[in-house]
C-alpha cells in the first residue's frame, strides 16, 4: 500500500509535464486478438454454436468480457440470463488456460515506455482495461510489462468500469500519494484504441492520447481524441505535444 501523502516527500518535476500516464492494455499495449477470439469460439462449440471470424469478435472487444461474450452469443442464435451464468464462467476458465498463447506487445511498446520513463523517472503509470484485473496481471506479467507500472485495474476493480470516471479517480488519489503533491485530471492523459477510452478520459476530466493502430480505428476515430497516432513509438512526442 502506498505510504500516507504526508510522509512522502514532495518528487521534483520531470522533463514531460505530466502528472499521471494511464494506459488501456488490448489494442493499446498488447494485440490479445486472436486468443480473445479462440476463448469465444470455445465457448460457442460448447454451447454447439457456430464459430464467428477473427475480425467479428475483434468488434466485440472494449468493453468487458459479459458483453463479449454476450455479443457472440447474440451473433449465434441469441442470449439470456440463464445461458450467460453457464457461458462467461466458461470463457473465463478456458481465457485464464491460454490468455498467452497468441497475444503480445506490439512492436515498440517497451522501447517508448522506456523513453518516456527516461524522460520522466517519477511520472506514475498504470494499466486500466475492461478485462478482468487478474487475467490483466497475468498478462502483464508475463510479458515484461508491470516493471513499468505502479497500479494495474480491470474491469471488475471498481463497481463500475469505463466509460464511469470512478477508476481513473482512485488511480489519480493514488498518484498523489506517490508523489506526495496533489496530482491534477487536467495533467493527467488516458492512452487507448477505443471510443470507451474517449469517452471515459472525457468523463474523468483528463485528456485522451489514441492509438489509431489499434482494435477499433473507425470508432476510435469518430470519437475525437485529442491527440491520435498510429504507432506506439509515437506516444512520447504526442505527449509532449499534449502537454505543452
Amino acid at each position: 500500500m502506498p505510504e500516507d501523502a504526508s510522509a512522502v516527500r514532495p518528487l521534483p518535476p520531470d522533463l514531460l509535464s505530466c502528472d499521471l500516464l494511464v494506459f488501456d492494455l488490448d489494442g493499446t499495449l498488447i494485440d490479445s486478438q486472436q486468443d480473445l477470439a479462440n476463448s469465444v469460439n470455445a465457448t460457442l462449440r460448447f454451447f454447439a454454436r457456430p464459430a464467428l471470424p477473427l475480425p467479428q469478435i475483434s468488434g466485440f472487444i472494449g468493453d468487458g468480457v459479459a458483453l463479449l461474450v454476450r455479443r457472440a452469443l447474440d451473433a449465434t442464435g441469441g442470449s439470456d440470463e440463464p445461458l450467460m451464468t453457464q457461458a462467461l464462467p466458461f470463457f473465463l476458465e478456458y481465457y485464464r488456460d491460454h490468455k498467452l498463447d497468441f497475444t503480445y506487445v506490439y512492436p515498440g511498446v517497451i522501447a517508448e515506455l522506456k523513453r518516456i520513463r527516461a524522460a520522466a523517472p517519477q511520472l506514475p503509470m498504470a494499466v486500466l482495461t475492461n478485462k478482468p484485473v487478474r487475467p490483466s496481471r497475468a498478462i502483464c506479467d508475463g510479458l515484461g510489462l508491470s516493471q513499468f507500472f505502479f497500479q494495474n485495474y480491470g474491469g471488475d476493480s471498481f463497481p463500475m468500469k469505463k466509460p464511469h470516471p470512478m477508476a481513473m479517480q482512485a488511480l489519480l488519489a493514488e498518484a498523489s500519494t506517490l508523489m506526495g503533491r496533489e496530482a491534477s485530471m487536467a495533467r493527467t492523459v488516458l492512452v487507448g484504441d477505443s471510443h470507451v477510452d474517449v469517452e471515459t478520459a472525457r468523463n474523468a476530466g483528463a485528456l485522451c492520447l489514441g492509438c489509431g493502430y489499434g482494435l477499433a480505428p473507425e470508432k476510435l476515430h469518430a470519437a475525437a481524441p485529442d491527440i491520435t497516432v498510429q504507432q506506439p513509438t509515437e506516444w512520447l512526442a504526442a505527449l509532449h505535444t499534449l502537454l505543452a
